[in-house]
C-alpha cells in the first residue's frame, strides 16, 4: 500500500488523523547509516536512547509534534485477553483474516485483501481501504 497515495482516501485519512503521517518521508532519502546507528543506541529496557551528550526518549508530545497525531484523546484501556478480535477486524475492514495472533494480524493479509480502489469503488471499499491502509501505516513503523 505504501506509495503514491490515492487521491480517493485522502478526506478519510484527513477525518481521522493521519493525512500528516501518510505523506512523512515523500521526496525524503533515509540514510541507512543513521538509523543503524540510533537503533545501536536505543535501550528498550528504558525506552531511551543513548547518546554522547546524555539520554533521550521520546515522548506524546514529540509524538504529537512530529507525526501531528493527536494524543489528547480516549486511552485505549482494558482487558484485551477476552476480545472476539475477528469480529473487530470483520467491523472494521469488512473481511476476517485466516490467522489472528494475539489480535495481530499480517501485513501481507492487509495488501492482498485490500487493492487500491478506484474511480467505480464504493464509499464502504473506499473506507475499508482507507482503515487498512491506516493499520499498515501503523503495523511499518
Amino acid at each position: 500500500m505504501f506509495g503514491p497515495l490515492s487521491p480517493l482516501i485522502e478526506n478519510y485519512l484527513r477525518e481521522a488523523g493521519f493525512w500528516h503521517l501518510a505523506t512523512i518521508g515523500w521526496g525524503c532519502k533515509l540514510d541507512p547509516k543513521l538509523i543503524s546507528v540510533l537503533i545501536e543506541r536505543w535501550r528498550p529496557e528504558t525506552h531511551t536512547f543513548h547518546l554522547p551528550c546524555g539520554e533521550c526518549t521520546i515522548t506524546l508530545q514529540d509524538v504529537h509534534l512530529q507525526l501531528r497525531l493527536p494524543v489528547d484523546r480516549y486511552a485505549v484501556t482494558g482487558s484485551v485477553s477476552s476480545t472476539d478480535w475477528g469480529a473487530i477486524c470483520y467491523k472494521i475492514l469488512g473481511a476476517i483474516p485466516d490467522k489472528i495472533n494475539g489480535g495481530r494480524i499480517e501485513i501481507g493479509w492487509l495488501r492482498d485483501t485490500f487493492p487500491e480502489p478506484d474511480n467505480d469503488s464504493t464509499e464502504l471499499k473506499r473506507i475499508q481501504y482507507a482503515r487498512a491502509y491506516i493499520l499498515e501505516m501503523i503495523g511499518g513503523y
